[in-house]
C-alpha cells in the first residue's frame, strides 16, 4: 500500500501514530487511518513483531491486500513509545495474532509494549473491535474503566473488570475503545480530535526541561 503524502500545516503535523501490524488486517480500515491520519498531517508508523526479519508482509482478512511493515515493536524503548501520540491496536485477527507468545509464563511482547503503553498517560490508547484481546493477559489496566468493544467480546471485557458501554466509540480519559471496524470513521474522528487538543509530545518535553532548569517540578 503506497505511502500517502501529509497534509502540510494540518491539525495533527508533528504527530505520530503507532498502528500495532499482523495478517487478516480489516483493509477497509487501516486504509481508512492512511488517508484521515495524512489528511490531518500526522505520520503513522507500522508495529510488528519481526522474529528476526527486517520486515514482513501481511495479508488483509477478506482482498489479501499486502501490506509490508519494517517497524519492530521490540525496538521500542520508553523514549521512542513516549514519542507517540497514540498508539492503535485494529480490528481484525491482529491482536489475537500479537498475543501468542513461545513461553506461556511470559507475555507476548506485543501485550508488554501495550502494558507500556498503559503506564503513559501521555500517550493515547487506541483499541478497537477485537483489539480488545491483546488487553486480556494485562486486564488490570482496563479494570474500572469504561470500554466498548465488538459483541463478541462483551463477556471478556466484563471478565477485565472493565464497564462495558453499549456505544460505538467510548473516551476514558487516555483510552478510547471502538465497537467494531464499521466505527472506524468516528473512532479515527475521536482520536483526531483528542490528539489535536493535547499539547505536542516535543513541546512537553522541552517544557519540562525548562522548568527543571530553572528548578522548578514539572506538574
Amino acid at each position: 500500500m503506497p505511502t500517502l503524502p501529509r497534509r502540510e500545516n494540518g491539525r495533527l503535523s508533528g504527530r505520530t501514530v503507532a498502528i500495532l501490524m499482523e495478517t487478516d488486517y480489516v483493509e477497509p480500515e487501516i486504509h481508512y487511518y492512511e488517508r484521515r491520519f495524512a489528511e490531518e498531517g500526522a505520520t503513522i508508523e507500522y508495529l510488528t513483531r519481526l522474529w528476526g526479519q527486517e520486515s514482513i508482509t501481511f495479508t488483509g482478512h477478506e482482498y489479501q491486500v499486502p501490506l509490508t511493515v519494517s517497524g519492530d515493536l521490540e525496538a521500542v524503548d520508553d523514549a521512542r513509545l513516549r514519542r507517540y501520540d497514540a498508539v492503535i491496536v485494529p480490528s481484525g485477527m491482529v491482536s489475537d495474532r500479537l498475543r501468542y507468545s513461545e513461553n506461556v509464563n511470559t507475555l507476548a511482547p506485543a501485550v508488554q509494549l501495550l502494558q507500556r503503553a498503559f503506564a503513559e498517560p501521555g500517550v493515547l490508547k487506541g483499541i478497537i473491535c477485537h483489539g480488545m484481546w491483546l488487553v486480556s493477559p494485562i486486564a488490570e489496566v482496563v479494570a474500572g474503566r469504561r470500554v466498548t468493544c465488538h459483541n463478541n467480546l462483551i463477556g471478556d471485557v466484563r471478565n477485565m473488570g472493565a464497564i462495558y458501554t453499549d456505544q460505538d466509540v467510548v473516551v476514558d480519559g487516555d483510552l478510547v475503545t471502538g465497537r467494531s471496524a464499521d466505527a472506524a470513521h468516528l473512532f479515527a474522528r475521536t482520536l483526531i480530535d483528542l490528539i489535536a487538543a493535547r499539547t505536542p509530545v516535543g513541546s512537553m518535553r522541552s517544557r519540562q526541561r525548562m522548568l527543571r532548569g530553572i528548578g522548578v517540578t514539572p506538574q
